[in-house]
């Protein structure tokens, strides 16, 4: 199995002004994409691409819930 890694930059004020962008790499080498998150979105944007898939934070959770498995207790 694949080991992802997930590297991240916060930046320095708000996050309403700044998205936090999450770098995910495949065995340490191979990126896979990039996942910016915002107040209101987020957007997937897969490696060499300028455009992304933006998905509102309800959608999001509407798609977690009807299509990932449940796994993880908090």
């Amino acid at each position: 199995m694949a080991k992802h890694d997930v590297l991240f930059n916060i930046p320095q004020r708000s996050l309403g002004k700044a998205d936090v962008e999450f770098l995910i790499k495949r065995n340490g080498v191979v990126l896979l994409g990039t996942l910016a998150v915002s107040n209101g979105s987020l957007v997937w944007f897969p490696k060499k691409t300028s455009y992304g898939y933006k998905m509102g934070w309800d959608k999001f959770g509407k798609l977690m819930e009807d299509k990932a498995p449940r796994v993880e207790k908090r």
